[in-house]
């Protein structure tokens, strides 16, 4: 069993930056591959990115590369999303998932848990 809680959202002006966390609970948490997935109001979620459980692995979606860095500690049980020069289509509610499937970690299906998420708000 894996709880997974989101934080750092909130309103940021175009060009800014944001720091999203996801908090793990569960002693298996390492095991798990950790994406991010975002969804804004009338549009369907949206992979954003992923680490693999090694941490080795990190995927973006082409909207974000180059702007949004992930990464996590499993020490911590944290993983992290690190965004920046965020603009307003970046507006959505993001949220975390932990998955064991390793080859598709873009697919909102395979992931096992869900955390509650926590809305990002990108002012022009």
């Amino acid at each position: 069993q894996v709880q997974l809680v989101e934080s750092g959202g909130g309103l940021v002006q175009a060009g800014g930056s944001l720091n999203l966390s996801c908090a793990a609970s569960g002693r298996t948490f390492s095991r798990f591959g950790v994406g991010w997935f975002r969804q804004a109001p009338g549009k369907e979620r949206e992979f954003v990115a992923a680490i693999s459980w090694t941490g080795d692995n990190r995927y973006y979606a082409d909207s974000v590369k180059g702007r949004f860095t992930i990464s996590r500690d499993n020490a911590e049980k944290m993983v992290s999303l690190q965004m920046n020069t965020l603009k307003p289509e970046d507006t959505a509610v993001y949220t975390c998932g932990a998955t064991l499937d390793r080859l598709r970690m873009a697919t909102p299906r395979v992931y096992n848990y869900w955390g509650q998420g926590t809305q990002v708000t990108v002012s022009s």
